[in-house]
């Protein structure tokens, strides 16, 4: 099997750069006709400053303004980052060996970069603080959901680590503050369909066979709210907050589910119930029981 090439570029402030691949055939004769045609969301004019300070790459080395279209072959470069409002609490650490990085992720802060978000990132604020270059995830967890992330340390070892989480042998328990409703019989298991549209920022239920399953029970309860122990089966996009919105039980501050809302950036005042309190597995590499606990706590309760 062809293996795709690793980048020839340096990391540039932890990030990796943008791969592309170029296509077998076309009607371009230079690289920066494709690039124009190719980059709709880039203006020419930084295509022809990017180019002209040699900030795009082949596997050969910096390519020119001159440069030709060269096809079934990559070029790699850094992305522009954008304008990024600050997060203003810090990545723990739970433990860190050789092989893994276990986080403590807080709200607010995305996993990987993706989209608005690039430095202001789990991933990239660890690969500088550890000095950890290779760094990656084994899963992710949303952006306002807070608790722990596994990270692999060496390229080598990433697939072993993530095939753990595709393959379900990982036990992850979640804790949540929502409404207390004393007629709701629990703990109980929840089966739906989750369907999450490319494009759509949330997901919706479906009838049909049940793709995601949770179990939820109730540790205690003060007044109208309850402390809820969340144990996932599966690990669809939004399934926990999907799964407690349907038991008529809203995870507090939960813009999503039931009804989307819209929430600034820089707005950091009520972060999600929700935290990935525990993470145990058998190690793929050492062969050991591991458990970790987070040390972060649910501020509506706490």
């Amino acid at each position: 099997m062809r293996r795709k090439p690793s980048s020839p570029l340096p990391q540039r402030n932890g990030l990796d750069a943008a791969r592309l691949k170029l296509p077998p055939e076309g009607p371009w004769l230079s690289l920066r006709e494709h690039l124009v045609e190719r980059l709709p969301r880039v203006a020419v004019e930084r295509i022809d400053e990017m180019l002209a300070e040699e900030r795009i790459w082949s596997v050969s080395g910096p390519l020119g303004v001159d440069a030709p279209f060269v096809p079934d072959s990559y070029i790699w470069f850094h992305r522009d980052l954008p304008v990024e409002v600050p997060v203003p609490f810090e990545v723990g650490v739970v433990h860190q060996d050789d092989d893994i990085v276990v986080a403590d992720k807080p709200h607010f802060l995305a996993t990987i970069p993706r989209g608005q978000h690039i430095m202001q990132t789990a991933l990239v604020k660890l690969r500088d603080s550890l000095g950890l270059p290779e760094l990656s995830p084994a899963h992710r967890l949303d952006r306002v959901t807070a608790g722990l992330v596994l990270f692999v340390v060496r390229r080598e070892l990433r697939g072993k680590y993530q095939t753990m989480f595709r393959d379900r042998v990982v036990r992850k328990e979640y804790e949540a503050i929502a409404p207390y409703d004393p007629a709701l019989e629990l703990p109980r298991v929840v089966r739906s369909r989750i369907i999450k549209e490319r494009g759509i920022i949330t997901a919706f239920e479906e009838d049909g066979v049940p793709n995601a399953e949770t179990h939820v029970s109730l540790v205690e309860h003060r007044g109208p709210l309850g402390r809820y122990h969340l144990k996932p089966v599966t690990g669809r996009t939004h399934q926990l907050r999907l799964h407690m919105s349907g038991l008529g039980l809203p995870i507090v501050n939960d813009d999503f589910y039931p009804v989307l809302q819209e929430r600034p950036l820089d707005d950091f005042s009520a972060p999600l119930q929700l935290l990935a309190r525990t993470l145990s597995f058998v190690d793929p590499v050492s062969g050991v029981d591991r458990s970790f606990t987070s040390g972060l706590k649910l501020s509506a309760w706490s």
